[in-house]
């Protein structure tokens, strides 16, 4: 049986505030349970592994859940829609969000995207700063076209960084698909304009490294490259985030990997005007 979570030193701060934001039925919260875990998985998997292209393992299988060893010190932020309800009677989780401190990756062992990117340099220069790793975000289909459940989401992550006083948010984020040169526009646009600045520059494991320049600047129309990314990708370059150095393919889960890089202090103004009524 795997552990789905275990409390973290926070959880009796964090449950004086469970609800973050709310939308009509929707709203957005941390997980207390092992059951709301455990259902937070069930949709990753539903969404990962029979709507795209992931391959599970023979125990998610049989268990119909996505799980790793991380998520055991993690934070799972959910998208709960009350008016909906899942085989057990509780209301029905319809999005969420994979939040990883620095003091939860001490405890685990490290951070997720430290298997792909070399965050070493990074984290040494921040040691002092509050970081904030993002991770296995994805909404159910039906809710996709439905802005409110994005926001929702967004609107908590900044109630989350608010509260904990986090410096940066970093993490990976995910082109469909395992074939670069199919990607090349979308990745050769994101490294000619959002890559990371020299001095802070985070660079892809050089085992899996996948150049990202596979065509020239002029030859980019960046409206279109823009309008072609991931809505989770584009949603984090309006706000203000920086891309790392090198793309990573994933196998198991039929994507190529970038990393992003995100200062709190660099939030665009108008995602702070957007989500800032919900930090009060």
């Amino acid at each position: 049986m795997v552990n789905v979570h275990e409390p973290g030193p926070l959880e009796g701060r964090l449950a004086q505030w469970p609800v973050l934001a709310t939308a009509g039925a929707l709203e957005v919260r941390l997980a207390e349970t092992d059951s709301e875990v455990e259902a937070a998985q069930r949709l990753r998997y539903r969404v990962f592994y029979e709507e795209m292209t992931a391959i599970p393992s023979p125990e998610m299988r049989e268990q119909r859940r996505d799980f790793d060893q991380f998520d055991a010190f993690c934070d799972h932020m959910l998208v709960v829609d009350r008016g909906r309800h899942d085989e057990d009677g509780q209301p029905a989780v319809v999005g969420t969000y994979r939040l990883m401190r620095d003091a939860d990756a001490a405890r685990a062992g490290g951070f997720y995207t430290s298997g792909e990117y070399d965050i070493g340099p990074m984290l040494a220069e921040l040691r002092d700063k509050n970081l904030l790793e993002l991770g296995r975000s994805c909404i159910l289909r039906e809710y996709r076209s439905k802005r409110s459940t994005m926001q929702l989401l967004w609107r908590g992550v900044m109630v989350y960084d608010i509260r904990f006083s986090i410096d940066l948010m970093f993490g990976c984020a995910s082109l469909t698909g395992t074939d670069p040169d199919a990607l090349a526009s979308s990745l050769s646009y994101l490294h000619h304009y959002h890559r990371m600045p020299d001095g802070m520059r985070v660079r892809a494991r050089p085992e899996l490294y996948v150049e990202m320049n596979r065509m020239p600047k002029e030859a980019i129309d960046p409206k279109a490259a823009l309008h072609a990314l991931p809505p989770m990708i584009k949603g984090y370059l309006r706000a203000g985030t920086f891309i790392g150095d090198g793309a990573v393919i994933d196998r198991q889960f039929g994507t190529t990997d970038v990393f992003i890089y995100f200062p709190f202090s660099r939030m665009d103004a108008r995602y702070r005007n957007r989500f800032g009524r919900s930090v009060d």
